[in-house]
């Protein structure tokens, strides 16, 4: 393998990754099935899918598979999930149905013999590290084929320094457009990939309406694996596999997929 400044070429382990289509938060099917929930996930296995989750840090250390750190959105309840206990999560419900915020451990359960996964780090009040840490040591154990990719380049630099080996990404997306969603003054950094100096990731993840970026071109174009995200039609997955990317998909079958 071998690095450049837009990240690291050549991961034996991108070889089976490029073969799976990925479940965006599960394979969901609102409202019966919810986003990040155990019905979901085992869909995605059942159809031969991989899939994209979001893992965050509870206030007492453990792992759980949600999206936002504000839980009110998949809730309905008010709070940040980082500051409750797990024993507090377990009380909740998804999206008005029986299921529970799931732990990373049931989540793992589901894909270790099955498809891989793509695991995204949510980072929260500067607990990068912290969160990387749990991730990587739960991860020692698992036998599946996953890879790690976050927003938060602090999360992919502290992957790269703690386990060297684990194929690694950066997301990304216009945050220039989105400035409120980036931390204050980083807009410009995220969006042109500037810190993937500090995380020399294997593939960049980007937000395909935003494809034709100038640096994530350049980063592809140089080497890195592309990766698409969240692609919602037949017609968009198609141009995105034309262009070689891994492909995360919601709101369709592309088991069924017409254009």
């Amino acid at each position: 393998m071998r690095e450049t400044l837009t990240g690291r070429k050549g991961h034996p382990g991108l070889e089976l990754l490029r073969r799976y289509r990925y479940a965006h938060r599960g394979f969901h099917d609102k409202p019966q099935i919810p986003e990040n929930s155990l019905p979901a996930f085992r869909r995605a296995v059942e159809h031969g899918f991989g899939a994209e989750l979001d893992i965050h840090l509870t206030k007492d250390g453990k792992l759980v598979v949600f999206h936002d750190s504000d839980l009110m959105r998949c809730t309905g309840t008010e709070g940040i999930l980082e500051s409750k206990t797990l024993a507090e999560l377990r009380k909740l419900r998804l999206e008005g149905t029986d299921e529970r915020i799931p732990l990373f451990d049931e989540v793992l359960d589901i894909f270790e013999n099955a498809t891989p996964l793509i695991i995204e780090l949510k980072s929260y009040g500067g607990n990068h590290e912290a969160l990387a840490k749990a991730a990587v040591k739960r991860l020692d154990r698992y036998k599946g084929d996953y890879c790690i990719e976050s927003f938060d380049p602090r999360a992919i630099a502290d992957i790269r320094k703690l386990r060297p080996g684990i194929v690694r990404g950066q997301l990304a997306t216009n945050f220039r457009a989105d400035p409120g969603s980036a931390p204050k003054g980083t807009a410009g950094l995220l969006t042109d990939l500037v810190l993937n100096t500090l995380s020399r990731p294997d593939f960049v993840a980007y937000d395909f309406k935003y494809r034709n970026q100038p640096a994530f071109i350049k980063a592809v174009r140089s080497g890195i694996q592309g990766v698409a995200w969240t692609i919602t039609t037949p017609k968009d997955l198609k141009a995105a596999e034309a262009l070689h990317y891994i492909p995360i998909f919601e709101r369709f079958d592309p088991n069924e997929e017409t254009v």
